[in-house]
């Protein structure tokens, strides 16, 4: 071989290789969002058409960037800084899309704050439409046995029983199958802050809004204009709905957490979440001490009386875009505070 040819040889040899790093390289860029806001859905586009939960925030604070991500339906979009959303899909699946995230090499989610945010049916015993709730705890309604409530014992106010138990509300023994955890405690610290942040923030109505809000006569927080509150939430793979079904919760809430717990907002998704990220923070990828939950009412999760709840349950929401209109509002203060102040945040968490 010549020296012409050695030489050319030799150059193919490092394009080649110049090739093979710059490829080598590009699966390696490295992410370190400060904030990710995960949303459970969008209807249609992200921007411009009928807004779903992830709509305003997409809008509001340019998460125009994508960054496909394996496992994850919708692209993770981000401001081009430190802001990162997410849809993560509806029911207690989201929890499938959130771990893959999490698991992406890609992605250093070690001082990540994550701000768990969508709609809810609300307990018209503690808030009312468009209310948002800050919570301390979120509970697992999904595991339970269960039988048809015509062919239950009559004295049940309710056919759920928890795995383990002999009737409704009834404790479990502890056992080897027994599932847990059935409960998630939030870092109440960081939760007092963000509602010390945004309990008096101003969230619009609208007209329909306020005779919707009348019907509750029993209920004085229902009546109430929206407020933000601390109050948990309670995920369920099924979509329930009444006064039956709402006693249930508020009961299973207090059994999970030894009474700790207060449902306000019912949902299908923040116990598959929840479980993701506990199952993350164990394996050090994620803090778990910087993990929030704010749900929004869209509607009241039982009508103002016992008559008509499947029409009732079947009905419009008649507070969607109030809710999501609040749930940008609140949290928003929140993520615009942790980023401001991310020199003090990312070492520490914040604290009333």
């Amino acid at each position: 071989m010549n020296s012409l040819a050695r030489r050319c040889v030799a150059l193919c040899g490092l394009g080649f290789a110049l090739a093979l790093g710059a490829f080598a390289a590009g699966p390696e860029t490295r992410f370190a969002p400060k904030v990710v806001v995960v949303t459970t859905y969008e209807i249609g586009a992200d921007t411009g058409d009928k807004p779903g939960e992830f709509q305003l925030w997409h809008e509001r604070e340019n998460l125009t960037n994508r960054v496909e991500v394996p496992g994850v339906d919708h692209p993770l979009t981000h401001d081009g800084k430190a802001l990162w959303g997410m849809v993560s899909g509806t029911t207690v699946r989201a929890a499938l899309q959130v771990q893959a995230l999490g698991l992406d090499p890609r992605f250093d989610l070690s001082r990540t704050y994550w701000l768990v945010n969508g709609i809810a049916g609300v307990d018209p015993a503690d808030a009312s439409v468009a209310s948002a709730a800050w919570a301390k705890w979120v509970v697992d309604g999904d595991i339970a046995y269960e039988v048809d409530s015509r062919e239950a014992d009559p004295s049940w106010p309710y056919a759920i029983i928890p795995v383990g138990s002999k009737k409704p509300n009834e404790k479990p023994k502890v056992t080897e199958w027994e599932p847990a955890p059935m409960a998630w405690e939030l870092n109440g610290e960081l939760v007092d802050w963000a509602f010390a942040l945004t309990r008096d923030t101003v969230i619009p109505e609208n007209e329909a809004m306020k005779p919707l809000r009348a019907a509750y006569k029993r209920f004085p927080n229902a009546q109430r204009p929206p407020f933000v509150l601390i109050g948990d939430t309670f995920g369920s793979c099924r979509y329930w709905h009444g006064p039956a079904m709402t006693r249930w919760a508020n009961d299973w809430a207090r059994l999970q957490t030894g009474g700790r717990a207060n449902y306000v907002m019912t949902n299908m998704e923040d116990q598959g979440i929840a479980h993701a990220l506990s199952r993350l923070a164990a394996q050090k990828r994620v803090d778990w001490r910087r993990v929030l939950f704010l749900r929004t009412a869209s509607i009241y999760c039982t009508p103002p009386d016992a008559t008509g709840v499947a029409e009732s349950m079947l009905a419009e929401y008649e507070g969607l875009i109030p809710s999501l209109e609040s749930a940008h509002r609140v949290g928003s203060k929140v993520v615009h505070a942790l980023l401001k102040d991310w020199e003090t945040f990312s070492a520490q968490t914040p604290k009333p």
